[in-house]
């Protein structure tokens, strides 16, 4: 669903599944130990190039990473809210990044680039960067039960969001989608984290936070500070 449809007008989650998917300790336990080593892709590499390049440019500050950043509202407010990090947001979408029709406060710790998660959170890891934040809001959640590869804690390159380090925080309006990623941090992390309800009082964060709480969701996010 768009980031730009109407408030108060966003379906519930649906899916069969009503429990953390019975296989997922299996993925966890297999991705942990084999290493993910799909090939770069050449324009993820030249985003991220272009990403750390501003980074730098604007001198090295603590970093927060935005996967998934939308039409990039929420890595606007995390710089605003930040102002000495250096934001990134990062979404596979071009046309979401082209659409944030808003004025906004002329911020220098911020930079949006259009890349694959799969891949930034790989070149990031493997230059050695790490971050003091890491937001994953509203990610896709993927409810049929036999799409679980598709959720990122389902995903081979879990464990490097987990090498990144720092705060990660993960919110969506479909709980159990939140208890896998708590259980998935817990597991490969070794620190115990849990879902917890969520109230977007007083600051939204992403279009999709806004819509979800007009149309009556419950709102879900589990959080856990991993050392660098």
């Amino acid at each position: 669903m768009s980031d730009t449809s109407p408030l108060g007008n966003s379906r519930a989650v649906f899916s069969t599944q009503t429990e953390i998917h019975a296989q997922l300790d299996k993925l966890l336990q297999r991705h942990s130990s084999h290493p993910f080593k799909k090939p770069f892709s050449s324009y993820n590499q030249t985003a991220y190039n272009s990403a750390i390049q501003a980074w730098k440019a604007a001198g090295s500050a603590p970093l927060i990473l935005d996967s998934g950043c939308g039409v990039g509202l929420s890595t606007r407010h995390l710089a605003s809210l930040n102002p000495l990090h250096f934001v990134i947001g990062v979404d596979q979408s071009a046309d979401r990044l082209s659409r944030l029709h808003q004025s906004v406060p002329d911020l220098k710790n911020f930079i949006t680039v259009r890349a694959d998660l799969v891949d930034f959170w790989r070149l990031l890891q493997m230059d050695g960067i790490t971050l003091d934040y890491h937001y994953v809001l509203y990610p896709n959640p993927w409810p049929k039960k036999d799409q679980l590869r598709r959720r990122w804690h389902g995903h081979a390159v879990f464990p490097s969001l987990i090498a990144l380090g720092g705060t990660i925080e993960c919110r969506s309006n479909w709980k159990i989608y939140v208890d896998e990623f708590a259980h998935a941090l817990t597991t490969l992390a070794g620190q115990a984290t849990q879902c917890e309800n969520y109230s977007i009082h007083p600051f939204v964060l992403t279009p999709f936070e806004e819509k979800y709480h007009a149309s009556g969701h419950a709102l879900w996010r589990c959080q856990l500070k991993i050392p660098n």
